[in-house]
């Protein structure tokens, strides 16, 4: 059994990592600060007492005894990066130091939950695992998109300069039970 922390865990993707890892056994910390996680997608979990729940914005340290990470902590539809792209920048940058420095100390395994995004308007499709992508710096989506680039760069630099245990995943649309109603986005939307 290990304890697990997951960053953004009352989120629509979050709050099922949270029960798959409890179904297998492990101890689950989430961590969320409910800007567009919510209380009731782990609410079920509540009573279960290999879940706890802390309210905590992860740009600020964060100090638990854990064996692993999974970072998910951002607000992934352009409606709700865009309402505050400064946090939203924050979230992904200081978000990351903060749970490498934590999986460092701990000696943990970290997991980031990066996006399609980090190709920009890409000029080639389907994007391979070697293509850059094509991102504007400047534009109204660079929190989000630049945020997540240099997340990745940090999580592979943490690899590099000290050896730690790290995965990496783009993770493309995604939509289910338990997406904020609001999202924006096609699917949702439809």
């Amino acid at each position: 059994m290990k304890r697990i922390l997951v960053t953004g865990g009352a989120g629509f993707i979050g709050s099922h990592l949270c029960e798959r890892l409890i179904d297998e056994g492990h101890e689950v910390l989430c961590v969320d600060n409910f800007y567009t996680g919510a209380r009731r997608n782990v609410a079920h979990l509540l009573g279960n007492p290999a879940f706890e729940l802390l309210r905590h914005d992860v740009t600020f340290p964060l100090f638990a005894e854990i064996d692993e990470i999974y970072n998910l902590a951002c607000p992934a539809s352009p409606v709700h990066y865009q309402f505050d792209p400064v946090q939203t920048t924050k979230t992904s940058v200081h978000g990351a130091i903060n749970m490498l420095g934590l999986a460092k100390r701990r000696r943990a395994r970290i997991f980031q939950a990066s996006t399609s995004e980090v190709y920009g308007d890409p000029a080639i499709h389907p994007q391979t695992e070697d293509y850059w992508g094509n991102v504007n710096p400047i534009g109204i989506r660079s929190c989000y998109d630049e945020g997540k680039r240099c997340a990745e760069t940090l999580f592979f630099d943490y690899h590099r300069q000290h050896g730690l245990k790290i995965k990496v995943a783009r993770i493309f649309n995604t939509y289910g039970p338990r997406m904020h109603p609001n999202d924006g986005r096609v699917v949702s939307n439809f």
